[in-house]
């Protein structure tokens, strides 16, 4: 856990690492800020798969998120995405992420999050997160 006051009702759930691809930059030289969105995306679904994702009929949707950018990344190199989930409600949690270039891990190049909800993929509707989610991130 880090000092970060948004982070402070988050846990720790799992760290991703990917290369920044040359084809992620844009014409300014940098890894264009959508491709930020697919970093944090990706790392979201390795923490899925990493907990199983066992729970048959259900699934999560994304309802809101966001980016804040700090540091440009440039081609080449390989990113760290740590991801924290946390302030879960009845169907709901949030997660918050950090992305760190590994070769400068104390420098934040950006932190992004999303609210995510759990639904029952044949109604739609949400459902309570299954109770081995919901405890996998109370820190």
């Amino acid at each position: 856990m880090t000092s970060d006051p948004i982070l402070s009702d988050k846990k720790l759930v799992h760290v991703s690492r990917m290369p920044i691809r040359w084809g992620d930059m844009d014409a300014m030289g940098h890894v264009n800020n959508v491709t930020y969105f697919r970093f944090l995306e990706q790392a979201r679904i390795e923490w899925y798969s990493s907990i199983g994702r066992e729970h048959a009929g259900s699934e999560t949707v994304v309802v809101s998120c966001y980016c804040h950018y700090y540091a440009p990344v440039v081609y080449p190199g390989n990113l760290e995405i740590k991801t924290y989930a946390g302030s879960p409600g009845r169907s709901s949690f949030e997660i918050v992420q950090e992305i760190r270039r590994t070769d400068a891990p104390d420098v934040l190049c950006a932190l992004g999050g999303s609210k995510v909800v759990w639904i029952d993929i044949e109604t739609g509707k949400s459902m309570p997160v299954p109770s081995e989610v919901r405890q996998l991130m109370t820190p």
